[in-house]
């Protein structure tokens, strides 16, 4: 016997968050739930705004006629996959069913890229405390291309100047021209660019990177292109990952997908956070551990909320939303 339910959330964030000039107040997004027999798994579908295409009113819509189907005897991994067009479904939905099917295995790669924020002194002393990766070495995230290139090019020689061990992931989510590009790595010595493991998207087209790549030594990985429609990883100069941010890519089977034509092509494929709650979170370390092991994955986003939802991320001292909390606004 199948049974669902739907529940919406709202999570209050930390007060600055600003995401493509606009201030989040809070994470929104679904809950999804299945029942078989004795079986249960969890899904979450969150569109990212100003990220996601799909609203969370569309996003409801289409996963309660999916979970109808599905109640109706059809495969909810055959309908995932065929919401191409709305990815924070396709993959809150593929999730669900891969937990109920038991096909999501349990270990988890929680270790996590930190984003490097806040006091200089406290960053310091949590960088220096970073265990490494699987070749020993301490990688965090900068975002970068917020602000003047220059000044994040002398941020970014500072870490690593303070911090011989470190290497760095640069997000720069396409907004340099190549002239700022160049300003930015006219103040990151020669010397240090082979610490930066690579900087996502750094001009505002993908031509504009693969020049400053072969221009600076620096690499480069594709985020945004992973999304755009026909895209296939193929091995290029200065190319080094692949971001799969799957509430923005797609079902689980797409995701999968991308990572192996990744590694096929020599490349990185790392999972990335795009602001999912703690149960969300913890899906995808599962994720990262099973389909990713040897890169560590961007999820240090939990500390922008204020509370967790539903499961407990490691060590988080943030208040627990239980399931007995959640009301259904949707079962069957």
């Amino acid at each position: 016997m199948r049974r669902a339910s739907v529940y919406r959330y709202s999570l209050p964030m930390e007060a600055g968050v600003v995401l493509r000039n606009q201030r989040l107040k809070s994470r929104d997004g679904l809950l999804v739930q299945l029942w078989q027999d004795d079986k249960t798994g969890w899904g979450e579908i969150a569109p990212l705004p100003g990220f996601s295409l799909e609203s969370l009113d569309q996003a409801q819509q289409a996963a309660q006629h999916a979970l109808a189907q599905w109640l109706q005897g059809a495969s909810l991994s055959a309908v995932a996959s065929a919401f191409g067009a709305l990815p924070s479904v396709a993959f809150g939905l593929s999730m669900a069913d891969a937990e109920l099917r038991e096909q999501l295995p349990t270990e988890a790669n929680t270790r996590s890229a930190p984003l490097c924020h806040g006091d200089p002194d406290e960053l310091y002393t949590r960088l220096g405390a970073l265990p490494g990766d699987v070749e020993g070495q301490k990688v965090a995230k900068v975002k970068v291309g917020l602000y003047e290139a220059v000044g994040d090019g002398l941020n970014v020689t500072m870490l690593l100047e303070a911090l011989p061990d470190l290497h760095l992931r640069l997000d720069a989510n396409r907004s340099w021209t190549p002239a700022k590009a160049a300003a930015f790595a006219r103040y990151v010595a020669p010397a240090l660019r082979s610490r930066i493991v690579f900087i996502e998207e750094p001009c505002n087209t993908r031509e504009q990177s693969r020049e400053f790549a072969l221009a600076t030594g620096i690499a480069i990985a594709w985020d945004e292109s992973v999304r755009e429609k026909g895209f296939e990883v193929h091995a290029e100069p200065g190319l080094a990952a692949i971001i799969i941010k799957p509430t923005l890519t797609g079902s689980l089977t797409r995701c999968r997908e991308l990572i192996a034509q990744a590694h096929r092509a020599g490349l990185a494929a790392v999972i990335s956070s795009s602001i999912e709650s703690s149960l969300g979170l913890n899906q995808l370390a599962r994720m990262a551990a099973w389909l990713t092991p040897d890169a560590v994955p961007g999820l240090d986003t939990l500390d922008l909320m204020q509370s967790q939802l539903v499961r407990r991320w490691p060590d988080s001292p943030l208040p627990l939303i239980t399931e007995e909390q959640l009301e259904p606004i949707w079962q069957a």
